[in-house]
């Protein structure tokens, strides 16, 4: 497959979506908020490409989780914290919390926490679930730029360099 390209979104792109991010890929997808831009956390190579892709930045890079018991994977979860997620995931909420150490320093910037929620998005959680429970989480849109609301503003920003978009409309 070619980089660059554009699916509708159906249980079978989702599947090629999850196969290109355990392969090394990059893959723009619609979550709750806006368009993410992501790939395999623990793929040291993919998020270099994927920083690279965005823009060089000197910013922790988020993390989607399919479910709480995933997010405990790379964070550690106050009773406040458990709190929190328990009235506001899925959803726009993304806690900041005490890294395990798990994370790559290139995900994390060497800092000893991470930024980590659940998204409220059917598609989201099905690609976030095949790719083992987490994924990279950051917006579809160049460093300094407009984040995405659909699928055509992030290939405008992104094109080619991204492997595959998955289109879940507007």
């Amino acid at each position: 497959m070619h980089r660059g390209v554009v699916l509708k979104v159906s249980e079978e792109s989702i599947s090629k979506a999850a196969e290109k991010v355990r392969s090394g890929g990059i893959v723009v997808y619609p979550t709750d908020t806006v368009y993410g831009l992501g790939c395999d956390p623990y793929n040291v190579e993919a998020v270099r490409r994927l920083i690279k892709v965005k823009g060089e930045r000197r910013k922790p890079l988020p993390i989607l989780a399919s479910d709480l018991n995933a997010a405990a994977r790379i964070a550690d979860f106050s009773r406040e914290a458990k709190l929190l997620v328990s009235r506001f995931w899925p959803g726009a909420l993304t806690l900041v919390l005490k890294s395990k150490g798990t994370l790559p320093p290139e995900v994390t910037c060497g800092l000893n926490t991470v930024g980590v929620r659940v998204p409220d998005n059917m598609v989201a959680l099905k690609l976030i679930r095949l790719c083992g429970g987490l994924l990279v989480g950051t917006s579809a849109n160049k460093t300094g730029a407009e984040p995405p609301r659909s699928v055509q503003e992030a290939f405008k920003q992104l094109g080619e360099e991204v492997d595959l978009y998955l289109d879940g409309g507007v």
